[in-house]
């Protein structure tokens, strides 16, 4: 049934793919704020507390109607699994954006890319050229596609169904609510949301890069993912991207992140075989490096599709 459900949702999108901005999204933000409100006296606990509550609320209900389903019939129950994979599994929630800047670049329209990318990411890309335009958009394509559609699968094959999805996408966002904005950056109270879903996706990251370098250059995906994956602040996205841009021979990441880890080395003269004193390997990312971004996206989705189509065969001659 997850097989179908992950088949119908994908086949839904290419006709009406579900926007960021949609009421249930607006409403658990919302829901969101209020338990912050709530919950937020500055400590640790009081952040667990709250994440457990969130949770709880949403998941709770969602297994519940999963089960009971179960009663009524198969049937019933996928009708439900394609509505809650539908809000939870986005493949295209920003793919516009992506597409928007890649023609953009292709035109060199650098003013137009940039508004793109400042309306898809928030940061300030005013001073921007175009090597640093197409490295942020490969990178929030390669982590948005993760979060979105293949952290959600491995977490749609647990006994649970849906719920796991669900679980998956609330800590995801959980953690960038309670932790990234200004006047919570500071604060203990999102530790224990980040904490969460650095666990939870502990798994479903490594194997979106193990997908990454069978689909790409196994060798170079590696490699990058083994010498530069801690060198990010977030070892998880670091994991993700040096395997995504080895796999495509692209160098992705800022300067701090895959020059030399020796200080005080001119990277331009170096000759080493030391992991120490290697960059990234790859070249600059170029307008080109989006296509190859489509292109391994793609191929790792249909990667994973038959991973599923061979544990559903699997599950069914058992």
């Amino acid at each position: 049934m997850t097989l179908f459900s992950i088949l119908f949702v994908l086949l839904i999108e290419q006709f009406r793919p579900l926007r960021a901005d949609n009421p249930i999204y607006a409403a658990i933000r919302v829901f969101a704020a209020r338990i912050e409100h709530s919950f937020n006296a500055g400590k640790p606990e009081h952040g667990r507390m709250a994440w457990l509550a969130m949770v709880s609320v949403l998941v709770a209900p969602t297994l519940l109607i999963y089960w009971l389903l179960a009663l009524v019939g198969p049937l019933a129950q996928f009708v439900w699994s394609v509505l809650i994979v539908y809000l939870t599994m986005g493949f295209r929630h920003y793919s516009h954006y992506f597409t928007s800047i890649q023609a953009a670049l292709n035109n060199g329209e650098l003013s137009e890319a940039r508004d793109l990318l400042a309306e898809w990411t928030g940061q300030d890309v005013r001073d921007l050229d175009i090597h640093d335009i197409a490295r942020l958009s490969v990178e929030n394509a390669l982590i948005t596609t993760h979060r979105h559609v293949f952290g959600v699968f491995l977490w749609l094959l647990l006994p649970i169904g849906p719920a796991g999805a669900v679980i998956y996408r609330v800590a995801e966002y959980l953690a960038r609510a309670w932790t990234e904005p200004e006047h919570l950056r500071q604060e203990a109270f999102g530790t224990f949301a980040k904490t969460a879903f650095d666990w939870i996706d502990w798994l479903p990251a490594r194997l979106t890069a193990v997908a990454f370098a069978i689909v790409g250059n196994f060798e170079d995906a590696i490699y990058a993912w083994r010498n530069f994956a801690r060198r990010w602040a977030s070892h998880t996205t670091g994991i993700i991207l040096s395997a995504g841009g080895g796999a495509m021979g692209v160098r992705l990441g800022t300067p701090a992140e895959y020059a030399p880890a020796v200080p005080e080395v001119d990277i331009t003269r170096y000759e080493s075989s030391s992991p120490e004193l290697e960059i990234l390997p790859g070249e600059e990312p170029s307008a080109r490096s989006l296509q190859s971004t489509v292109g391994l996206i793609w191929r790792a989705l249909l990667l994973w599709i038959l991973l599923l189509v061979l544990v559903s065969v699997a599950n069914w001659l058992g």
